[in-house]
Formats: structure tokens, C-alpha cells, sequence
């Protein structure tokens, strides 16, 4: 069978959560759960550093405007990171060029992951924090969900990951209003804080 179905699950998942992927591929692998996982991915120094920015990740994505500003800088690393994982899986299986493997993997990150920068802007024009907490352990129980599937069902699983793409984008389309409000009171404040501190105006 085509891995295709995993790569593109797992592109989604990295869109949300790189290093939940990694971590989670990686201990499968390792445990000898699925032997669609390659050797890089079950390494001890891979699986410990997948971990430990797993946790940074964990604390960030639930703090508000430190979620946003996560996201601005995973806006490569997410990407990258399903591009390489869908590539690793291609290679492992034999069944795919790891070229078009790691193009669908990290073109599906790269949406995936601007669907859950554009929903946490919009959730961060609500004065209460405990939307961030509740979106971002629901997105962290997803991705796990998802990818425990996606070992056993890959098919299944990435009709779901579909489902749950598309309904992301039509989510962020109707929320843009509130985003674009978001960008431009966070334009405001960094101009503020450059007047309060005498630095000269942004180009």
C-alpha cells in the first residue's frame, strides 16, 4: 500500500505540532509498533530533543500573544519539518519518490499551520485566556489521536485529516475579520512601544 495516506496525515499533524510528530513516530518506531518508521526518527538524541521542545511547545501555544508569536516563528519550521518526516517515510517505504513525498508533506504543513496561526489570532481577540488553554489541549490530543490512527488506519486517518483541513480554512475565512482586527491593535501596540521607548518608526 502507498504511505501517501501517512505522509499527507502526518504533514497535517505537523502543521500543528512538529515535534508531537517526530516524538510520537519516533516511539512507535522504537517500540516496534509500525516498521513504517526509519531508523532517524527512533534515535534516543532525536526522540529526547522531539521532547523537550515538544514541552516548550506545550507551555507557549497556551499563553496568549506568546502563541502568535510561536506560530510566526514555526511558520518555516513546520513546514520543513512534514516536508522531511513525509520524505523519511517515502524512503522508508519504497512506494513514493521521497521528492513529491516531501512536497506533500510540507505543502500540507504550510496550510495546516497557517489554519492554526489565523484561528489563534482570532481567539486572541478574546480578553479571557482560557480559550487559548482549551483550543491548544484539544489541538495536542488531535495530533496524537490522529497520528496513533494514522499508524494503524492510514487510510481512514487522512480522510479525516482532510476533513478536518477543510474545515479549518472555511473556520479562518469567516474568522478574518477578527484576525485582521488582531494584526492591526498588534501594529498599534508595537508602535507605542517604539514611541515609549524613543526607537525610530518601523519602515
Amino acid at each position: 500500500m502507498s504511505v501517501l495516506p501517512l505522509i499527507f496525515t502526518s504533514g497535517w499533524a505537523s502543521g500543528i505540532n512538529a515535534y508531537a510528530v517526530v516524538l510520537l513516530f519516533g516511539i512507535f518506531g522504537a517500540t516496534g509498533l509500525t516498521d513504517e518508521v526509519p531508523e532517524s526518527l527512533q534515535r534516543t538524541d532525536v526522540l529526547i530533543v522531539a521532547a523537550a521542545l515538544f514541552l516548550c511547545d506545550t507551555v507557549a501555544d497556551k499563553i496568549p500573544y506568546v502563541d502568535s508569536v510561536w506560530d510566526s516563528v514555526h511558520t518555516v519550521i513546520r513546514p520543513v519539518s512534514g516536508a522531511v518526516v513525509g520524505a523519511l517515510l517515502a524512503g522508508q517505504s519504497g512506494s513514493l519518490p521521497e521528492i513529491a513525498a516531501g512536497a506533500v508533506g510540507g505543502s500540507t504543513a504550510l496550510v495546516s499551520h497557517l489554519v492554526k496561526a489565523g484561528a489563534r489570532m482570532a481567539i486572541n481577540t478574546s480578553p479571557e485566556p482560557f480559550s487559548n488553554i482549551l483550543v491548544s489541549t484539544a489541538e495536542d490530543l488531535g495530533v496524537a489521536g490522529i497520528i496513533v490512527f494514522a499508524v494503524f488506519h492510514p487510510v481512514a486517518a487522512a480522510a479525516v485529516a482532510g476533513t478536518l483541513l477543510v474545515l479549518g480554512i472555511v473556520t479562518v475565512a469567516f474568522l478574518a475579520s477578527r484576525i485582521r482586527g488582531f494584526l492591526r491593535r498588534r501594529a498599534r501596540r508595537r508602535a507605542e512601544k517604539r514611541l515609549a521607548t524613543g526607537a525610530p518608526p518601523a519602515l
